[in-house]
C-alpha cells in the first residue's frame, strides 16, 4: 500500500519522464540561486509546483486510497483517515462498556498488549452512527476514558526503479547489530540482506513484501545494497496488503511484540495524527527501555508536527541533500532531532531489484542503525540521543534548531567524502540540463 504514494508522486513530478529525470529534483533552494545566474520565471514557477507535489504526495495517496475503498476507511473531523465505524478504546471499565453496548456498540474482546501494559477494546459504531459520531458518543457516555479514532498511517518517499543487479557482496566484518522495524512488509530473500538475520512478525506469517518495508529494511541492516553480516532484523507488518492496514492499534500491537522480544531500538518511518492509543503505546515502550527513531513527514516545512516523531522519547529525524540542504518537503519544528542523508539514496526493493528513493522515511533508518550499534545496557533516549549527537556535524543556525535538530550524522570522514563527491557530481549534471 505504501508503494502506491511513492508511485503517485513520482507519475505527478514528471509524468512520463524517464526514470533517471527523476534523481535530480531541486533541493531546498530555487533553480536560479543553484545555478547562480537568472532563468526564465517559468522555471522557478516549476520548481515550486515539484516543491509542493512532494509536500502533497503522502495526502494525495491517503486521498486516493479513501476514494478506493470508502465501505473500510472514513475520515476525522480534520480529514484524517481512519477505519469506519472503529472506535478503540484503552483500558475501558466494565461499567463503561455496558454503558457503550446499551447505547447500541458492539464490543470485540479485551485485547492486553503484553509487553506494554495496556489492554484495548475495539467498539463497533451501531447502524446509522457516523465513525465522527461514534468517537463523539463514546466519550460524552465516559468522559474520563480514553476513545480515539482507528487512525492510518503512511510512509512517504518517492523512488525511481534501477536495473536490477546481483549483489553477491555481503560485508566482510563480524559484529552486527539487532534493531527493530515497523512498516510494511519485507523481501527477506532480497540478495541486499543476505548475511542479516530476518524475524517477521504479523499477518499470520504470511509475506506481503513491500517497496517502502523492504527499502527501510535494507537500509537498517546495511547500507541498502548489502547487509552487515549477523545483523539481526525484527521486522513487523503492519500493513498486510490490507486497505485498512497501518492502523493505530496494529502499530501497537507491533511494539508491543517488540517489547515482548526486548528490542532496544525500533524504526517507524510511518507518519500520521496524534492518537491516543499510539501515545500510550510510546510511552510505556519508552518506560521499559525501548528507544524510538521517527521520520518527521515530508508534508513540507509549514505543516503541523506528525506523528510518532512529535511525541516525547521518540527521535525524530529529517533529510538532507548530498550538499547537507534539508529537504524541501521535509517537516520542521522541535520534533526534529538529527537529519541523515535522504536522496538519491539506493536502497533494496521487491523481486531482487534496487531503486533510488527520497524522503525522511529512508533518513530514518541510517539514524535508528546508528543508534542500535551505540546503544548500550540502561541508557535512555536522551542519553542515546546525546550519544549520536557527538557525531553529529551541526548545520543551520549554531546549535540545537528545527530544522537540522542537532545536527547531520553520521558525522564520520567517509560519509562526508561520499557526500562531497555527490554534491560535485550533482553540480555538473544541473550544470548540463537546469531542468
Amino acid at each position: 500500500m505504501l508503494a502506491q504514494a511513492a508511485a503517485l508522486a513520482c507519475a505527478l513530478l514528471l509524468g512520463a519522464a524517464p526514470a533517471h529525470a527523476q534523481l535530480r529534483l531541486p533541493a531546498t533552494q530555487p533553480l536560479t540561486q543553484a545555478l547562480g545566474q537568472t532563468v526564465d520565471p517559468l522555471v522557478h514557477d516549476t520548481t515550486a509546483t515539484l516543491d509542493r507535489t512532494l509536500t502533497q504526495a503522502r495526502t494525495l495517496g491517503l486521498q486516493k486510497q479513501l476514494r478506493a475503498h470508502r465501505d473500510v476507511l472514513d475520515t476525522d473531523a480534520n480529514d484524517n483517515v481512519v477505519v469506519r465505524g472503529e472506535v478503540v478504546a484503552v483500558a475501558p471499565s466494565a461499567e463503561a462498556l455496558q454503558h457503550a453496548r446499551d447505547a447500541g456498540f458492539s464490543a470485540g474482546p479485551s485485547q492486553p498488549l503484553e509487553g506494554l501494559g495496556l489492554e484495548t477494546v475495539s467498539l463497533r459504531a451501531p447502524a446509522g452512527l457516523s465513525t465522527r459520531q461514534a468517537v463523539d458518543k463514546l466519550r460524552a457516555l465516559d468522559p474520563g476514558g480514553s476513545y480515539d479514532y482507528d487512525h492510518l498511517y503512511s510512509g512517504g518517499g518517492a523512488g525511481a526503479a534501477t536495473q536490477a543487479t546481483s549483489s553477491s557482496k555481503t560485508s566482510t566484518s563480524t559484529g552486527g547489530w539487532r534493531v527493530g522495524l515497523v512498516d510494511s512488509g519485507v523481501d527477506a530473500s532480497h540478495p541486499a540482506l543476505r548475511g542479516a538475520r530476518v524475524q517477521r512478525w504479523g499477518c499470520d506469517d504470511a509475506p506481503h513484501p513491500d517497496l517502502h518495508g523492504t527499502a527501510v529494511a535494507s537500509l537498517l541492516v546495511g547500507d541498502g545494497q548489502h547487509a552487515q553480516s549477523g545483523t539481526q532484523l525484527l521486522a513487523a507488518d503492519v500493513y498486510c496488503g490490507a486497505p485498512t492496514g497501518g492502523n493505530a492499534l496494529g502499530l501497537a500491537k507491533a511494539l508491543a511484540w517488540m517489547a515482548q522480544q526486548q528490542v532496544q531500538v525500533v524504526n517507524v518511518s510511518l507518519v500520521g495524527p496524534d492518537n491516543a492509543l499510539l501515545k500510550q503505546a510510546i510511552a510505556a515502550a519508552s518506560a521499559r527501555g525501548m528507544v524510538i527513531v521517527a521520520a518527521v513527514g515530508n508534508d513540507g516545512p509549514a505543516a503541523p508536527p506528525l506523528f510518532p516523531a512529535a511525541y516525547p522519547n521518540v527521535i525524530g529525524v529529517t533529510g538532507v541533500d548530498p550538499r547537507d540542504r534539508v529537504l524541501p518537503e521535509a517537516g520542521r519544528g522541535p520534533q526534529v532531532d538529527l537529519a541523515a542523508l535522504g536522496i538519491d539514496v539506493q536502497v533494496a526493493a521487491p523481486g531482487g531489484k534496487f531503486q533510488k528513493v527520497r524522503g525522511t522515511s529512508f533518513a530514518a533508518p541510517r539514524v535508528a542503525a546508528l543508534a542500535a550499534q551505540a546503544f548500550t545496557d540502561g541508557q535512555d533516549t536522551d542519553a542515546l540521543l546525546a550519544s549520536l549527537s557527538a557525531q553529529a556535524v551541526d548545520l543551520g543556525k549554531p546549535g540545537v534548531d528545527i530544522i537540522y535538530g542537532r545536527g547531520l550524522v553520521p558525522g564520520r570522514v567517509d560519509e562526508r567524502r561520499t557526500t562531497a563527491s555527490s554534491a560535485r557530481e550533482e553540480t555538473q549534471t544541473a550544470t548540463r540540463s537546469p531542468l
